[in-house]
């Protein structure tokens, strides 16, 4: 099981679930991934599980409770497996809609009974909370609420969703306060909040480590992605896409990274996590999946390990990125 309370000192993976919740919608857009076929991910499941893989991210909000449920099925007799699970934005399971932020902690506590019954376990190795811009005093009551819960056993640890340095650490005095979830990857070095969640020795977790996708190495210029999906949808919160797209920028400095990334007989996927491992040993990548090949080659990462710190650095200096806050690689 991934330990929440200690940083590993060997590379970590897990995988992320916001994929496999299906369809759901803020504000009319489409904020999933499209449809899924639950057999075929819970197939995926399997073939992490016999990879090693001991970590899940979920959220009540990926799918309208629907990845929670799917997850629950496919771990039931894998008690030894962690999951973690976000809570505060409320959720329309019937209409698949998220209407708007919890922070009331009595809902909050309300919110995590009913993950537990989709999940089936009677306690939650992590909850995050899942608003990143949340005030730290507004967030206060929340997390004492969540403190309260990690007393009782009801939850092993908890933590943000955050990419704010001082929301980060904010709550480290708080018993179990254990990780902060961020976003993270060669295009977005996330150097703001890495020195923070190193210097509390937080466990990172890494969201968007493949930026959405487009460090998985399918698409091209030429994919046009549906607005029945995050990607096409712009729903004003990601900066990847344009009109479906792939924006040039990215698409260019993905180009100039390609041959590092894919050394060693690493598929480029592969290399996005290497890039992360190298990156900040407090790094555990969470990236998303839909089907056992995807799964399959995300666990080879592993295999392979971080890039070196001669690969960190080249990639930095074409990327014309700032030498003087080079990420230094384990």
């Amino acid at each position: 099981m991934a330990d929440f309370q200690h940083i590993s000192a060997k590379p970590t993976l897990g995988l992320g679930c916001w994929a496999i919740g299906g369809p759901f919608y803020m504000d009319g857009r489409a904020v999933g991934w499209g449809t899924v076929d639950d057999n075929v991910s819970c197939a995926a499941i399997a073939v992490a599980l016999n990879h090693g893989i001991k970590h899940f991210d979920t959220a009540q909000a990926y799918g309208c409770g629907h990845s929670e449920t799917v997850l629950g099925k496919a771990l039931k007799n894998h008690p030894d497996v962690a999951i973690a699970t976000k809570i505060g934005l409320a959720i329309d399971t019937e209409t698949k809609e998220l209407t708007g932020p919890i922070n009331d902690p009595e809902l909050i506590r309300q919110t995590i009974d009913a993950s537990r019954k989709r999940l089936g376990r009677d306690r939650i190795d992590l909850v995050l909370h899942h608003n990143n811009e949340l005030p730290i005093a507004e967030a206060r009551p929340a997390f004492d609420m969540l403190a309260t819960l990690y007393d009782q056993g009801i939850i092993g640890a908890y933590g943000w969703s955050t990419d704010f340095p001082e929301s980060a650490r904010a709550f480290t005095d708080h018993p179990g306060f254990t990780t902060i979830e961020h976003a993270m990857n060669v295009l977005k070095p996330a150097r703001q909040i890495v020195p923070v969640i190193e210097g509390t020795n937080l466990l990172s977790l890494i969201r968007s480590p493949l930026a959405m996708g487009v460090l998985g190495g399918k698409y091209d210029a030429k994919t046009q992605f549906s607005k029945d999906e995050i990607r096409g949808s712009n729903p004003g919160w990601q900066d990847y896409f344009s009109d479906g797209r792939i924006t040039d920028a990215y698409l260019a400095q993905l180009d100039a990274t390609r041959d590092i990334l894919t050394s060693g007989g690493r598929s480029l996927a592969q290399g996005a996590l290497a890039w992360l491992w190298a990156r900040t040993p407090n790094a555990m990548p969470i990236p998303g999946f839909r089907t056992p090949e995807q799964v399959n080659d995300l666990c080879g990462a592993l295999d392979h390990g971080p890039l070196t710190q001669a690969q960190m650095d080249e990639i930095e200096t074409i990327l014309n990125r700032p030498q003087k806050d080079l990420p230094k690689a384990s």
